[in-house]
């Protein structure tokens, strides 16, 4: 089987949030068939609404500074499945995803299931065995959906962390800021130490007591000292820290990682190395353009105020798509009145909203049938003084990174 197969294999297994089975039996079968991989390494395990692949990307980078052979398991990709499962800071090779796949389907076939492992459970296995195959120390584990019964909940974490806790996958998690942080709360371990970043009041007092009743050592982050913040269109400097990533909400999740690297006994200072890209991440100048998967009402937040505080003097384009089974109606309520030009466009993807859906909720806007075509349409009005942000769905994001990666390479070469 090539790698095309594997992935479009994987793909026919249907959309992660549409066929999603939660629960941890097929997963704990599958990793007790292949020798229980996940615990070849420590872990690190990262749940929350927002800002969990931040500050999982900065934890590995801290841990890969100070010499620690790291893996990094993070969803959902933007361009290729690879990015989900990463050794040293590097996304593994199509060969070795593929081998990873035919060992966990082989595995997978051979076994007495209720129906095949689904394509979370799949990619977890195929990280997890990879982890233990390429000599990895310390893997970085971001949870894919609340925490409880997602299928990274097999690890025995070092530490876990807990990033802010927001609405987001309510028909899974629940309708409530408690319930949804019970669902994150379930990555908590008897006696491993935890980290929690900013909390709401009613998500704090659940995570609590979940830490009491199981004995958890927790720290927060809005204990520690920062001193001295500076934060510019590009990242932050605070209490000696210094992050790489944009966006005022990065300094907690910044404060989360720090943390979390201290109770592995790593220093802090490699965060200064961490990327994750297609959040806030700018691509290309003049016009200067942003990629942002602001695909939940708080991700909306969180751009809106960084657009406002960074780029309110300049006229700003928004080109943004996102996918059926979000609030849009609140996040594009946040973003759009911000936008002094609106081009409404879709993913490739069966979930996606109709472009001229978009524009009727908006009462204004042009539209086009998929990126290339929304960037034909920014490139024709644009001026090189303008801000162009690209927004809504990471799938969407993941698509306009891919045509403006290449655009600047050729521009260059």
């Amino acid at each position: 089987m090539t790698y095309p197969d594997s992935v479009q294999f994987l793909y026919s297994l249907g959309n992660e949030i549409k066929t999603v089975k939660l629960g941890l039996e097929r997963i704990q079968t599958v990793l007790a068939a292949l020798g229980n991989p996940e615990r070849s390494f420590r872990v690190a395990h990262v749940a929350g609404t927002n800002g969990k692949g931040s500050t999982c990307a900065m934890i590995e980078a801290g841990l890969r500074a100070s010499g620690v052979r790291t893996g990094l398991f993070t969803s959902p990709h933007l361009q290729e499945p690879t990015e989900r499962i990463r050794i040293g800071g590097v996304p593994v090779t199509p060969e070795q995803f593929r081998q990873a796949f035919e060992v966990v389907h082989k595995t997978a076939e051979e076994l007495d299931l209720d129906c095949h492992p689904t394509y979370f459970e799949t990619v977890s296995a195929m990280g997890f065995w990879l982890f233990r195959e390429l000599g990895v120390q310390t893997a970085v584990v971001e949870v894919g959906l609340g925490g409880r019964l997602d299928a990274t909940n097999v690890v025995e974490p070092a530490v876990t962390a807990i990033t802010a806790i927001d609405f987001d996958h309510e028909i899974y998690l629940g309708h409530t800021i408690q319930a949804i942080a019970s669902e994150k709360a379930g990555i908590l371990k008897a006696g491993v130490p935890a980290v929690f970043a900013h909390q709401r009041a009613e998500a704090d007092g659940v995570l609590g007591a979940r830490a009491r009743e199981l004995g958890v050592r927790v720290r927060r982050a809005d204990e520690f000292p920062v001193r001295d913040l500076e934060i510019d269109a590009r990242g932050s400097r605070f209490s000696g820290l210094v992050c790489p990533l944009a966006g005022e909400h990065q300094v907690q999740n910044a404060i989360t990682a720090a943390m979390v690297l201290e109770t592995l006994g790593a220093p802090p200072r490699g965060i200064s190395e961490a990327r994750w890209p297609g959040r806030l991440e700018h691509v290309a100048p003049n016009p200067d353009i942003i990629l942002d998967g602001a695909h939940n009402p708080a991700g909306a937040r969180a751009l809106a105020e960084y657009l406002r505080r960074f780029y309110s003097h300049r006229k700003l384009w928004m080109i943004y798509g996102a996918m059926r089974d979000k609030a849009v109606e609140e996040i594009a309520g946040i973003l759009c009145p911000l936008a002094d030009e609106l081009i409404f466009t879709a993913a490739d993807s069966s979930r996606a909203l109709r472009p001229e859906a978009l524009a009727e909720l908006a009462e204004r806007g042009e539209t086009a049938p998929a990126i290339a075509e929304a960037l034909a349409l920014m490139r024709a009005g644009a001026s090189v003084d303008d801000v162009v942000v690209i927004t809504g769905s990471l799938f969407l994001v993941g698509e306009a990174r891919g045509h403006l990666v290449q655009a600047e390479r050729q521009k260059w070469s």
